[in-house]
């Protein structure tokens, strides 16, 4: 299992961070996980899942 920090999650998805953190409060992105009092990092298999979700709701 592999986590990304903010950046990679905002070159990966081409979302800002305010973006990322406004779907994540609305339950439309996955939630990070917390590394340590101030740091936390997302799940790659998550975020590549809600890439391919939003890919196959394409029309």
């Amino acid at each position: 299992m592999r986590v990304m920090k903010l950046n990679e999650v905002i070159n990966t998805t081409g979302l800002s961070r305010s973006s990322i953190y406004a779907y994540m409060s609305k339950g439309n992105f996955p939630k990070p996980i917390q590394l340590g009092p101030r740091a936390v990092a997302w799940i790659e298999e998550e975020v590549h899942k809600w890439l391919c979700d939003k890919i196959s709701q394409r029309g």
